[in-house]
């Protein structure tokens, strides 16, 4: 019998608290079977170390988040961003992950159309090198309420057009995080089209509570708010993706609690799903 934890990944921003050492072993020692480190997780650390101190706990590195923040003001703003991007598909590939996430960002002032076509520039001037490192994009549509400063990605069409426009490159993909993603009528239908084209490369979960207190920071832990999590969990498993259920939430309210309590909790949630 397949242990439900067995596809149980938790994002090291969910135990925010922990530093990157205890983020590994307690994950381990819980059963979690895969782990997204974030980048300041490498702050301290060679991110090659990081990856090497995972795998000998047992765990996937299952990807890095994040790179992206493609739109700027200007051509040099904008060079620097895919610099920066280069830098972030290096570190992936040292710490062993297989996909980067991308979010993707906006220009306050600019049209949204102008800052997709310069998302999709910057994509596409850091492929290469992506496709040499043997790190996917994979970029993750945020809910409208960023549209103006952080995503001009913000549903699942428009990922999909995103990869249909480079040609759906092998190593572009789609990052579906349910938080972002769950209001959308044709959720279903765009998670089928981007498995369809093989672009369905990352699952991220979460809850979404009313009312909610902060926009970036009043995540909720599974089962909490109003999300059909069971739904869309059958959804993506109906549709083929056979990867982690990741768990990323950021909360201030889960931040200021017992981390061990916490990590329980996650734990039969998940199991509860």
């Amino acid at each position: 019998m397949t242990n439900q934890l067995d596809r149980l990944a938790i994002h090291t921003i969910t135990t925010k608290p922990w530093s990157t050492e205890e983020c590994i072993s307690k994950y381990a020692a819980a059963g979690v079977r895969g782990i997204t480190f974030w980048r300041y997780n490498f702050e301290n650390c060679k991110p090659a170390t990081v990856g090497r101190q995972a795998r000998d706990a047992g765990l996937d590195v299952t990807s890095v988040a994040r790179g992206g923040f493609f739109p700027a003001e200007s051509p040099r703003l904008r060079q620097e961003a895919i610099e920066e991007n280069l830098r972030a598909i290096d570190e992936t590939a040292a710490v062993g992950a297989p996909s980067l996430v991308l979010v993707c960002g906006a220009y306050p002032g600019q049209s949204l159309q102008d800052s997709r076509l310069q998302i999709r520039d910057g994509i596409s001037a850091i492929l290469h090198h992506a496709a040499q490192a043997g790190v996917i994009l994979a970029v993750e549509p945020l809910h409208p309420m960023y549209a103006e400063s952080r995503s001009a990605i913000n549903n699942m069409d428009q990922a999909n057009q995103l990869c249909e426009s480079l040609d759906n490159h092998p190593n572009i993909g789609i990052a579906c995080d349910v938080y972002h993603t769950w209001w959308d009528p044709s959720l279903e239908v765009e998670i089928n089209r981007a498995a369809a084209s093989g672009n369905l490369t990352a699952y991220h979960i979460c809850d979404w509570i009313t009312p909610t207190s902060d926009l970036l920071n009043d995540r909720a832990l599974m089962g909490e708010g109003c999300i059909e999590l069971g739904k869309l969990s059958s959804t993506i498993t109906s549709a083929g993706f056979k990867g982690y259920h990741e768990v990323e939430i950021f909360s201030s309210r889960w931040w200021g609690s017992d981390q061990d309590d916490y990590l329980n909790a996650i734990i039969q949630s998940f199991n509860a799903l």
